[in-house]
């Protein structure tokens, strides 16, 4: 399983962190031999992401890019390619003062929310099943250990 986190937003959270949250995800989810990739964007990235992928030109929290999806013929002895996921950290930091939460929980919930995009779920069609799914795995994971910069 590997992890790789790209901090373009300078959050200065770590790498370790980061893998130690979406593997934790993808463990609880049965999921293994995968490499998912994790981009820390700011507002204006986040915007373009979104305008270009969804054809909504706002910011948001998060997005999920699924790349392989299980389905497809693995290669043997190769990992499959999840997905993306980027986070968008001037939000992470504004919700988690809304939500009266440290950004540490928000940016591991957001991490979870996104890994769970990247396996398949998805809370706009589904009947709440995604959002169950990302409580239960959000009590049993330790938040991120990180304070923004």
């Amino acid at each position: 399983m590997s992890v790789e986190l790209d901090d373009r937003a300078g959050s200065g959270v770590l790498d370790a962190e980061v893998s130690r949250v979406v593997t934790a995800v993808l463990a609880a989810e049965a999921t293994v031999e995968v490499e998912v990739g994790v981009i820390i964007v700011n507002e204006t990235d986040m915007q373009t992401l979104n305008r270009e992928h969804r054809q909504q030109d706002s910011t948001t929290d998060v997005l999920s890019f699924p790349i392989d999806q299980d389905d497809d013929e693995p290669l043997v002895g190769v990992p499959r390619m999840l997905g993306d996921v980027a986070i968008c950290l001037p939000v992470v930091l504004a919700q988690a003062k809304e939500r009266k939460v440290s950004p540490a929980a928000e940016l591991t919930d957001l991490l979870v929310h996104g890994v769970l995009h990247l396996l398949g779920y998805d809370h706009e069609t589904d009947s709440g099943e995604m959002l169950a799914r990302q409580d239960e795995i959000g009590d049993e994971i330790v938040t991120i250990a990180w304070q923004p910069a």
